[in-house]
C-alpha cells in the first residue's frame, strides 16, 4: 500500500488555522488511511492508503473543509517524492532550518521567479513541483521575500522534510 505525506497550508502557523493534530489524525483514519502519524503541529501527516494521490487529497480536503468551515490547502506527495525533494535540495551547504522547499500542486513555470519582490540575500531555485529557498543571514523572520508563484504553496524546512522522509 502506498505511503503518503500530506502537508496542510496555513495550519497552526502564526495563530491561524487552529487544528489539533489529534483531529487531523482522526480525519485521516475516518478517510480510511492506515498507519497514520503526525509530525509537529504545523499540519504534517504521514499515512498509507490504497487511493491515488489525487483521491487522497480530495478526501482530506473535504474533511478539513467540514471541520474548518473553509477550504484548507493540502499538498500530497508519495514517500518517494518526499525523499526526492530532500535529495534534490540545491542548497546542501546552507542551514537546513532556514532552507525550505515550497510545495506546489503543479510544476512551477520556468519563469516563476521572474516576479519575485523583496529579495535580499535569499537564494532560490525551481524544483519539480517545488520552489527551494535558502534564506540568507537575515533569516526567514526578517525576510521581505514575496514569490507570487508560491502563494498557493506550503513551505517546510529541510529539517522537517528529512523527518518526514
Amino acid at each position: 500500500m502506498p505511503r503518503y505525506v500530506a502537508l496542510l497550508r496555513a495550519v497552526n502557523v502564526g495563530g491561524t488555522g487552529k487544528l489539533p493534530m489529534t483531529e487531523l489524525k482522526a480525519m485521516c483514519i475516518d478517510a480510511g488511511f492506515a498507519d497514520v502519524l503526525t509530525y509537529i503541529a504545523s499540519g504534517n501527516v504521514v499515512f498509507s492508503s490504497k487511493l491515488a494521490a489525487a483521491k487522497v487529497k480530495a478526501a482530506l480536503e473535504k474533511r478539513l473543509q467540514a471541520y474548518a468551515g473553509k477550504p484548507v490547502g493540502v499538498v500530497v506527495r508519495s514517500a518517494d517524492e518526499i525523499a526526492a525533494v530532500l535529495q534534490a535540495n540545491p542548497f546542501p551547504n546552507e542551514p537546513p532550518n532556514t532552507t525550505v522547499a515550497i510545495f506546489l500542486d503543479e510544476p512551477p513555470a520556468r519563469n516563476a521567479l521572474k516576479d519575485v519582490k523583496g529579495q535580499q540575500d535569499e537564494q532560490m531555485r525551481l524544483g519539480k513541483r517545488e520552489i527551494y529557498v535558502a534564506y540568507g543571514s537575515s533569516g526567514m523572520g526578517r525576510s521581505k521575500l514575496k514569490i507570487p508563484a508560491a502563494v498557493q504553496g506550503t513551505a517546510r524546512n529541510i529539517n522537517t522534510i528529512a523527518k518526514l522522509a
